[in-house]
């Protein structure tokens, strides 16, 4: 009569090495996140976009609120600053991607202290000293895209469409009617976030003068912008141009009505002519009849005097190939907003253990089957 307290034994012992074997896990030490860095950035997509003229800002780390750890700001600079200049038209980035909501002062405090000058895109105050870009030409997203909002968009203003490529395991498609008509519309100037801002400051900061029947264009340089971003002008008059020169006395390049890209250059335009310099340039305008002539300017917020301005903004962008792999050629320009990403959290104990389990369970369940079997033979024997 020991058959059932035998096996009752055998039982608690197995029972009780299974719980050490499932209890283990839980016990063991939380991984520390750790962060990983996109090549594609510094290598290949990175560069031939920015040669293009796209343009690179941040938005923070991956599952990280800027709110809760403003230092994620200057880490996020850092991060996109060792892989890439903003711009072609400068370094530093200065566009962030911000959580929806109101933006703090702290969070303004830190954002300024780091160079950042512009924010979006759902934004609802406007902080002091920062330029809030506003999400309103919907989604690249196919079947969500909206081209009638795009296309009625008013004059001079800037266009910002969201596209995001992944939502966690989910990829996004584009839509590819939208990219079609944004591309063979010649009305648009593509731009991005932090040029279509300094752009503006330039164009608003020209100065003119008349010296012995010589028009002199000049743009000074602005120590307050943080890029060196050409300015537009639009002088009105009925006089023809002769010639338009550089402080070298070069003649000044011509722009055509189909440049959609911001560089300089001049051309005639509406009873007068549009002239695009850099900063720091100044211009020698001759024209005939120069001594009877009168003048009217205005600066161009939109480049060539086109209609309005658009850039697609990429969200969240952690990992370049996936978002830029479909617009590798596009002439569109975007602005990224880079988000370094988290490693995947590998716990090698706990994987060896799980291991280690799938081995033992079924190993322990037979040797206390044979054990029971066992026991029934020599108690029947």
């Amino acid at each position: 009569m020991v058959l059932f307290p035998s096996i009752m034994d055998k039982t608690t012992a197995v029972s009780f090495v299974m719980i050490i074997i499932f209890t283990i896990p839980t016990l063991s030490p939380i991984v520390t996140a750790e962060w990983e860095s996109d090549g594609w950035i510094k290598n290949l997509i990175g560069p031939d976009r920015l040669s293009i003229g796209d343009e690179f800002g941040c938005h923070g780390f991956e599952n990280k609120d800027i709110n809760e750890d403003v230092s994620l700001i200057e880490e996020c600079k850092d991060y996109v600053m060792s892989n890439t200049n903003a711009s072609r038209w400068g370094i530093n980035p200065i566009s962030f991607g911000i959580p929806p909501g109101d933006v703090n002062q702290k969070l303004t405090s830190n954002l300024i202290d780091s160079g950042f000058k512009i924010i979006g895109d759902k934004v609802t105050n406007n902080p002091p000293d920062l330029f809030v870009v506003e999400r309103n030409g919907g989604s690249m997203e196919k079947n969500v895209a909206n081209i009638s909002l795009i296309a009625d968009s008013q004059k001079d203003s800037l266009v910002s469409i969201y596209w995001i490529a992944r939502i966690h395991d989910l990829r996004i498609r584009e839509d590819k009617t939208l990219l079609n008509w944004l591309e063979n519309n010649e009305s648009l100037w593509y731009t991005t976030w932090g040029e279509w801002h300094n752009h503006k400051l330039s164009s608003e900061n020209i100065e003119l003068s008349n010296v012995d029947n010589i028009l002199y264009i000049t743009l000074p340089n602005n120590p307050n912008n943080s890029w060196n971003v050409p300015g537009s002008i639009h002088i009105k008059t009925d006089n023809s141009i002769i010639s338009v020169k550089d402080s070298k006395g070069n003649n000044f390049p011509q722009l055509v009505p189909t440049d959609q890209n911001l560089k300089i250059g001049w051309r005639n335009h509406s009873g007068g002519f549009i002239v695009t310099l850099n900063s720091g340039q100044n211009l020698s305008v001759v024209m005939q009849n120069s001594t009877n002539y009168t003048l009217q300017n205005n600066p161009i917020h939109t480049f060539n005097d086109l209609h309005h301005s658009v850039t697609v903004v990429g969200h969240h962008v952690t990992n370049m190939r996936e978002w830029a792999s479909d617009f590798l050629e596009s002439p569109i320009l975007f602005t990224w907003l880079i988000e370094r990403g988290a490693e995947p959290n590998f716990n090698w104990p706990i994987i060896f253990i799980a291991i280690g389990t799938l081995i033992a369970t079924p190993l322990a369940i037979r040797w206390l089957i044979s054990m029971d079997a066992k026991e029934i033979i020599d108690y029947t024997g």
